[in-house]
């Protein structure tokens, strides 16, 4: 899944330019973070405390979350008269992720948060960790929280054997064996995941996971399926047309599973590790996060999704499939208002 990364830089179709759905959500869930340090450093006390970002990506998005921990850290110990821990922060992504970008943003990081908050804060120390997550990427018992946002529904690879003619994902219309191949390999990959966390995260250790997915059963909903069904129009007009090839579409296949909560929860229980705190499933209106406009809505599409189509179909049909997709999303904004659904899970590693 390397190629699998958001467009990086600080150009008008980066990512950095065009997550803004992406804050919003970060924004939304923050009391569930907040929860989550203050019972964390309320119950342990560290002198030093390991917080892992992962599935960073870069752009203003990027620290916001680290900003916050540091905050209700520093917060807490004031109000309980104790020295500031030292903070050691861990960026997580793949390694074609724009960490330079990241590593450009940190200066004066922790002389803004002391602005803000009005008081001095405790060392803090920066790494820059390429790899997958889908994998063991620190030694056991470093980490004392884990934080992930919109990343968990990108699968670590297209599931095999996958025959998916004219569709590029789940559709409405999806046979069985395609919704079952792409929930067994979220099965593998999520399982996997949470193994992995388990092993790395101190006893008493917190963990908060944001996921775009579904709020039912069906996996073949609106709610999950809607924007890789419309890309997939575009994609097959522009087969139609003679601009790409029909096998080439036929081989592409986003590796996007959106899960239920019950699945969610299913593998974290199977796995034993941690116990679920919370869960809350929400929706968050696109059309008004990205100001209503189209235009903006297929920028922030093709911030994630242009890495991958490029190494699939190469630079040439970018700017017509979007140009496409655009008028597809003008169509359907005046129409309706599109929605996403996205749940967050808050878990304790047990003792």
């Amino acid at each position: 899944m390397d190629q699998v990364y958001m467009k990086g830089g600080h150009g008008e179709e980066s990512y950095a330019n065009n997550s803004l759905v992406q804050g919003d959500v970060i924004s939304s869930t923050k009391l569930i973070r907040e929860e989550a340090i203050t019972s964390l450093y309320s119950n342990t006390f560290p002198s030093s405390l390991a917080i892992a970002d992962m599935g960073c990506s870069s752009g203003p998005n990027t620290l916001s979350v680290v900003t916050e921990i540091i905050k209700v850290v520093e917060m807490l110990c004031k109000k309980l008269n104790h020295s500031s821990p030292e903070y050691k922060i861990y960026l997580n992504d793949l390694a074609g992720n724009d960490f330079n970008s990241v590593f450009k943003s940190l200066d004066n990081f922790k002389e803004k948060i002391s602005d803000e908050i009005k008081t001095e804060i405790g060392n803090c120390y920066f790494f820059g960790v390429p790899g997958s997550f889908y994998g063991r990427v620190f030694p056991d018992r470093s980490l004392h929280f884990v934080h992930s946002s919109y990343s968990l529904h990108w699968l670590s690879k297209v599931p095999e054997g996958l025959n998916n003619k004219g569709a590029i994902n789940i559709q409405s219309n999806s046979p069985s064996n395609v919704i079952k191949a792409y929930y067994e390999q979220f099965q593998r990959d999520f399982s996997f995941f949470i193994k992995c966390r388990a092993e790395e995260i101190v006893e008493e250790g917190g963990m908060v996971l944001t996921f775009l997915g579904r709020k039912g059963d069906d996996a073949r909903s609106k709610d999950c399926c809607f924007i890789s069904e419309l890309f997939a129009t575009v994609l097959n007009d522009m087969v139609l047309e003679g601009i790409i090839d029909e096998d080439q579409l036929t081989t592409f296949n986003n590796p996007n599973y959106y899960p239920s909560p019950h699945e969610v929860k299913l593998e974290v229980l199977n796995e034993g590790s941690f116990d679920i705190n919370h869960l809350e499933v929400s929706d968050i209106d696109v059309n008004a996060s990205n100001d209503h406009s189209a235009y903006k809505f297929t920028q922030s599409m093709r911030a994630v999704f242009e890495p991958v189509l490029v190494s699939h179909f190469g630079e040439a049909i970018i700017e017509d499939a979007f140009n496409r997709y655009q008028e597809k999303v003008t169509d359907i904004m005046a129409k309706e208002i599109i929605k996403t659904t996205y749940f967050t899970l808050s878990l304790t590693r047990k003792s």
